[in-house]
C-alpha cells in the first residue's frame, strides 16, 4: 500500500485514524474523506466525497487502491458524480439539487456489513435485494457493531435516497454509464409523522421574543433577523412553506389579499387581508426600501421580479438565509426558557398551525391549503372533529 508523505498533525482527523499512515491523494475536510479528480472540461479539480468519519485506515487504502487501478467508473459513486455533474441536473432548483447532494453523500458513505462503502460496489453488482435492504437500514437505524457505525432511524431520509437513487440509475443507463437500475421496483417505507406544530401558546410566545429581539441592533448580542416576526405571521396565516414565503412579490399583493405562490402542486389561492397580515407586509415593504436605499440597489420595475423580503444588504432573502435565522432564533428561545426543548417547532409548522387553526368545514380547510388531495389535508389539519350523538333516544333501546 502507499504511504502518503509526512503530513502536518490535523487535530480534527478521527483519533482512531494513523494519520502518519494515510495513503497519498486522501484529504480530510468538514467531517469527511475527500480525493481530488481532474475536471472533464480542464477547469479546477473537482472534490469528490469518498468516505466519512467512521472509516478505517484500511478503507481509504481500498479506496486509493481501486481507484488506482481504475476500478471506480461503473460504481454507485462514480455514476452519482457523473449525474452531478449532467445539465439534467443543473437544471434542477438549488434546493433539490442540495438534496440531491445529501441523499449521494448518504449513499456512497452507507457501511455495507462487510465494512465496505456502498459508494464504491458496481451498479451492475446491485440488485433489487440490496438496494431494498439499504432503504430498511436507514428507516428503521442499527447499532454499532463491528465496522458497522450506528444509524439513527430516518424512515424520510430512506425514502429521499431510494427516490434519488431510481431517478440517478435511469439517468445512467441512458447515457451508458449502467446497464440496470437497482433501485427500481424498492418499496417505499412507510413515514413517521414529524410536522412539529406549535401549540398554540408556544405560538405566541415564540412570535412575541422575536418581535422584541427583533428591534436589537443587528449582530448585538440577543437579537433576531429583523424580518422574521412578519415572516412567521405570513407563514401561519397564509398557510405558507418557507421557500414561499421568501419568494413573495408586489405582484402576490391584491387588494382583497394575499395570491399565495404555492409548490409542489398545490392550488393558489388568495387569502383575505386581517390585521397582523397588512403590517406584516406593510413592514416589510418599508424595510427593504430602508435597505436597498441604505446599499444603493436599483428597484426593479416589474412587481412581479421585487420579492417581498430583503437581507440586511438588500437583496432577496434566500431559503437558506430564512433557515439558518430561524434556528438561530429557535436555539435562543429554548436557552432563555422562553420555549421548552420538546415544543421546539420548524418554521414549515406553521402552516400546518394556520390550517389547523382554519374555520369551517373540511372543505373549507382544503381550499385554505392549497393541497389537491384529501389525504395530504389530513395530515396538515390535526383538529380532531366535533360530532353530535346518533338520534335514536335511550327509551327506545331499553334506557332508562
Amino acid at each position: 500500500m502507499t504511504r502518503g508523505r509526512n503530513r502536518k498533525f490535523n487535530p480534527n482527523i478521527p483519533a482512531h485514524i494513523d494519520q502518519g499512515a494515510l495513503p497519498q491523494g486522501i484529504y480530510w475536510s468538514e467531517n469527511r474523506w475527500f480525493i481530488y479528480e481532474p475536471h472533464p472540461e480542464g477547469g479546477r479539480p473537482l472534490k469528490r466525497t469518498v468516505a466519512f468519519a467512521k472509516a478505517r485506515l484500511s478503507e481509504l487504502h481500498a479506496i486509493i487502491e481501486l481507484r488506482q487501478k481504475g476500478e471506480m467508473r461503473g460504481t454507485l459513486g462514480y455514476v452519482c458524480d457523473r449525474f452531478e455533474e449532467s445539465s439534467e441536473f443543473k437544471e434542477l432548483s438549488a434546493g433539490t439539487q442540495k438534496g440531491y447532494r445529501e441523499c449521494a453523500a448518504e449513499a456512497k458513505g452507507f457501511v455495507l456489513s462487510d465494512g465496505s462503502l456502498l459508494g464504491d460496489v458496481p451498479v451492475a453488482k446491485l440488485r433489487v435485494p440490496a438496494i431494498q435492504r439499504v432503504v430498511e437500514v436507514l428507516a428503521t437505524g442499527r447499532k454499532a457493531k463491528g465496522k458497522l457505525p450506528a444509524l439513527e432511524p430516518r424512515s424520510s431520509k430512506a425514502n429521499h435516497v431510494m427516490r434519488y437513487l431510481r431517478r440517478t440509475f435511469n439517468w445512467g443507463i441512458r447515457f451508458g454509464l449502467c446497464e440496470n437500475n437497482p433501485a427500481q421496483g424498492v418499496r417505499e417505507v412507510r413515514e413517521a409523522k414529524e410536522f412539529r406544530m406549535p401549540r398554540p401558546d408556544v405560538y405566541l410566545a415564540m412570535l412575541a421574543f422575536v418581535r422584541d429581539r427583533a428591534t436589537r441592533k443587528a449582530h448585538t448580542a440577543g437579537s433576531v433577523s429583523p424580518y422574521l416576526p412578519a415572516v412567521m405571521v405570513l407563514a401561519y396565516n397564509v398557510r405558507l412553506r418557507g421557500i414561499e414565503v421568501t419568494t413573495l412579490t408586489d405582484a402576490h399583493h391584491h387588494e382583497d389579499g394575499i395570491r399565495t405562490n404555492r409548490r409542489k402542486g398545490s392550488r393558489d389561492n388568495v387569502t383575505a387581508w386581517n390585521d397582523d397580515m397588512r403590517w406584516a407586509w406593510d413592514w416589510l415593504v418599508a424595510y427593504r426600501k430602508e435597505r436597498m436605499a441604505a446599499h444603493g440597489r436599483p428597484v426593479q420595475l416589474l412587481a412581479e421580479r421585487r420579492r417581498l423580503i430583503v437581507s440586511q444588504s438588500g437583496t432577496p432573502l434566500t431559503k437558506s438565509a430564512l433557515d439558518s435565522a430561524w434556528q438561530r432564533a429557535i436555539h435562543m428561545a429554548m436557552r432563555e426558557g422562553v420555549i421548552a426543548e420538546e415544543d421546539r417547532f420548524a418554521l414549515h409548522g406553521l402552516k400546518h398551525r394556520g390550517v389547523t387553526d382554519t374555520e369551517g368545514n373540511f372543505g373549507d380547510v382544503q381550499d385554505s391549503s392549497g393541497h389537491t388531495s384529501d389525504k395530504t389535508v389530513r395530515r396538515y389539519a390535526h383538529q380532531v372533529p366535533h360530532v353530535r350523538p346518533p338520534k335514536l333516544p335511550a327509551s327506545e333501546v331499553g334506557g332508562e
